[in-house]
């Protein structure tokens, strides 16, 4: 069981009155038992809906006990089970709705037996070009232009995965500042670098015989990307020399 610290002096950046905790304090707490727990990885679960801490009015995170308590469920839950953030997410969820749930079948093997394979991964949301057109308020020339730039791509089927969407409003969004669909073309190589950065780290996992290892590439790879998004967006932070939120 984490044994969290009260309110107090002692207690650093955690909130003297309320008993809540800066995200600093709650490492500390975690690392007692998961010395591999990092400030991006708090970041990265929170991001995933496992957890929702309080902000402060400067916007800094508040953990309560009960936030520190469900994080250490979750780490617990991914390192002794390899259990993918969505289950977990919602086996937690029952939990505190008060129903009586098991512990889903996926996880190590146990007494000599092979555990249950993994749940299919779902397959990501894909849109027709009409509809990113559409979602997008874009020309269709405009699209073929910024296909040919490598900006966005469909796939074999012809359609196109719904982050296309997003992709597709921050290019209309640059475009008001006068960037141009060509001056991306460096942003879309930084991006397909850092994705075979992740790709190579996490290839082994992919390739494991063991179908919960294979599983928890996913979660892996999420979580990868996220940190390679944080760096990124700080690096470019620093090298314009601005503070943004």
């Amino acid at each position: 069981m984490l044994q969290t610290p009260s309110g107090g002096a002692g207690n650093g950046t955690a909130a003297r009155d309320s008993g809540l905790m800066s995200i600093g304090t709650v490492l500390n707490v975690l690392r007692g038992e998961f010395p591999e727990v990092t400030i991006s990885k708090i970041r990265f679960l929170e991001s995933e809906g496992l957890i929702e801490p309080q902000r402060a009015p400067s916007g800094y995170r508040k953990f309560s006990a009960g936030d520190v308590e469900r994080l250490g469920h979750v780490l617990r839950m991914q390192r002794d089970h390899y259990l993918p953030l969505k289950v977990i997410r919602e086996h937690l969820d029952a939990v505190e709705r008060g129903e009586a749930v098991q512990l889903p079948a996926v996880g190590r093997q146990r007494d000599g037996r092979a555990a249950a394979e993994p749940p299919e991964v779902p397959t990501a949301a894909r849109i027709g070009r009409e509809e990113l057109l559409a979602a997008a308020e874009i020309e269709e020339s405009a699209l073929d232009e910024w296909e040919s730039y490598g900006l966005i791509a469909p796939l074999e089927s012809g359609a196109y995965d719904a982050e296309a969407v997003t992709v597709a409003s921050l290019v209309t969004a640059l475009g008001r500042f006068g960037i141009e669909p060509r001056h991306l073309r460096v942003m879309k190589a930084a991006a397909d670098r850092e994705a075979g950065l992740v790709d190579q780290v996490v290839a082994p996992l992919k390739r494991h015989r063991n179908p919960q290892t294979r599983a928890h590439a996913q979660d892996r790879t999420k979580e990868l990307a996220a940190l390679t998004v944080e760096l990124h967006a700080a690096l470019v932070k620093t090298a314009l020399g601005v503070r943004l939120p």
